[in-house]
């Protein structure tokens, strides 16, 4: 299906739901065309991942071997890293924001506050943390003062 037609992606993943109703929320979640196989142990695993094959097979569902992972403890699904532990921050993501220079320009602190919000959930009180840039993006004569930098540094 080609993912350029403006409702492709909403079709995709009605598919998704359809193709896996009776594992959805049990054993697998999905993301259009992101799939994760959950597993309490090895031996459930396999089991898990037979029925997934075989729901594939019945609806010639291809995979692709070089974006597949299988029997992994521990991954990166939508972004974020998965475990037994539950959801975590990605370490790529934070280490992007660790390295940034302060931003100079209203660009720059818009991409900051775009890293910064896709951690969000990672990071406590993270809207009143960031309250000082999204003085500045507001508009009005607000600029980079100490707080910011207090905040950026943090």
């Amino acid at each position: 299906m080609p993912f350029g037609l403006k409702n492709a992606g909403a079709t995709y993943q009605r598919m998704i739901d359809t193709v896996f109703k009776n594992q959805r929320g049990r054993n697998i979640e999905a993301y259009v065309d992101d799939v994760l196989i959950k597993s309490v142990c090895a031996k459930q695993h396999l089991e898990d991942l037979r029925e997934t094959l075989d729901t594939c097979r019945t609806y010639n569902i291809k995979l692709n071997p070089l974006k597949s992972i299988f029997g992994s403890s521990y991954g990166k699904f939508l972004g974020h890293m998965v475990s037994a532990r539950g959801i975590e921050a990605n370490p790529e993501k934070i280490q992007v924001i660790q390295d940034m220079k302060p931003p100079q320009t209203i660009q720059d602190i818009q991409k900051l506050n775009g890293r910064v919000t896709a951690l969000s959930r990672f990071i406590s009180k993270s809207g009143e943390r960031c309250l000082p840039f999204f003085k500045i993006l507001r508009g009005g004569n607000q600029a980079w003062n100490e707080d910011c930098t207090k905040v950026f540094q943090s």
